[in-house]
């Protein structure tokens, strides 16, 4: 996510926001306070907390992102998840953060949820355990050829 810009949190002068552009026209927003320690410790997970956090990133970016976390000593871990590939590290804070890259394409005219609802309705009628990279690709022809009789 490209950064915007960083501002003072106004109600608390030890804080500050910084701001980054999801893609979709709203803000994402982290709150730093450089005057904290690191929690030395995985966050909890219990009932109610955040269990992990998510960024899709591009396919030349989880490439590079296994190489470049073990240059800094950046314990991971990669996982194939049949429609997409994640990565799971850990912020200083302890916090579980995922790298998440789609296996496919979004045609052009469609949503990259059309494209997975499609194959979950294809993996549900066929019995199958899990959406890979099989049912996606049938899931795109299908809503291109509802696309191409639409045209």
């Amino acid at each position: 996510m490209p950064f915007l810009f960083e501002q003072p949190n106004l109600g608390l002068a030890s804080e500050n926001h910084l701001y980054f552009d999801p893609g979709d026209g709203r803000l994402h927003t982290v709150f730093t306070n450089e005057s904290h320690a690191d929690a030395g410790r995985p966050a909890p997970r219990e009932v109610g907390c955040v269990e992990h956090i998510a960024f899709n990133v591009s396919r030349a970016t989880f490439l590079q992102a296994p190489a470049r976390l073990e240059q800094r000593g950046i314990p991971f871990i990669q996982r194939d998840r049949g429609f997409m590939d994640s990565i799971y590290l850990q912020d200083p804070n302890g916090l579980k953060v995922e790298l998440a890259c789609y296996k496919f394409e979004t045609p052009s005219g469609f949503r990259d949820a059309d494209v997975l609802m499609a194959a979950y309705r294809l993996r549900i009628a066929r019995g199958a355990h899990h959406i890979d990279a099989g049912y996606v690709a049938d899931a795109i022809e299908q809503l291109m050829a509802t696309r191409d009789r639409l045209a």
